[in-house]
């Protein structure tokens, strides 16, 4: 009888003990923040994009510039983050003498500390009447139809526009050349000319749909 009574008494108190190491293992719940529809991420191009090069399906990285903060002011994707695009659709400049273009989308994004999330965006410009820039330096998107939006060959020096799909006219278009930094003007297009987007060229990804990502931390 007192043989059993130990048996039992030992196996409380393995249970118990288990119980006490699973509370104290359990990781805390990490608390989500959301980054809704029409933010708009400043970035900045890591490869060359060109119309007669590149290819339905190929992919291309653009960094982050500026952070981007919850609305309570945490910071949830600094500077340095990945974003990486896809080309979409490719028209070649053709010999009637229309430009060439590029459409891209925009599917991930890479923080510096390894942590990844899907993300559905595509290219708008960062034309300082269509967005808006708060005090942590986060620009949002005024106007959904930013979204409609791809590179068009022309320019000055090579540069590539990014022209608008609807509306402007035939022959309008918004953008600059690569080397006139980051100021947005409607101007004719120089006819005939292959889309080339050069690494180094700065432009907008609007969120189609809102992300929810942690606060961030660095990396141990």
């Amino acid at each position: 009888m007192r043989h059993a009574i130990r048996t039992l008494l030992a196996i409380s108190l393995l249970v118990l003990f288990a119980s006490v190491v699973v509370g104290q293992t359990k990781k805390p719940r990490i608390k989500y923040y959301r980054i809704n529809t029409n933010q708009t991420f400043h970035v900045r191009l890591n490869d060359s994009l060109k119309s007669d090069e590149s290819r339905v399906g190929e992919t291309f990285e653009t960094t982050v510039v500026d952070p981007v903060y919850s609305t309570n002011g945490i910071e949830l994707v600094p500077s340095g983050s990945i974003i990486t695009g896809r080309v979409t659709a490719v028209q070649k400049a053709r010999k009637d003498g229309n430009p060439g273009s590029l459409t891209v989308a925009f599917y991930n994004l890479r923080l510096p500390n390894g942590r990844a999330a899907a993300l559905n965006g595509s290219l708008t410009d960062l034309e300082s009447g269509n967005t808006t820039s708060d005090n942590e330096g986060t620009a949002t998107a005024k106007k959904t139809s930013k979204r409609n939006v791809k590179f068009i060959g022309g320019g000055a020096g090579g540069g590539a526009l990014i022209g608008a799909i609807a509306g402007g006219g035939k022959g309008a278009a918004i953008g600059a050349g690569v080397g006139a930094g980051v100021g947005f003007i409607t101007k004719k297009l120089m006819k005939g000319k292959e889309a080339e987007v050069k690494s180094g060229t700065e432009f907008g990804v609007i969120l189609n749909r809102p992300v929810s990502l942690p606060a961030y931390r660095p990396a141990r």
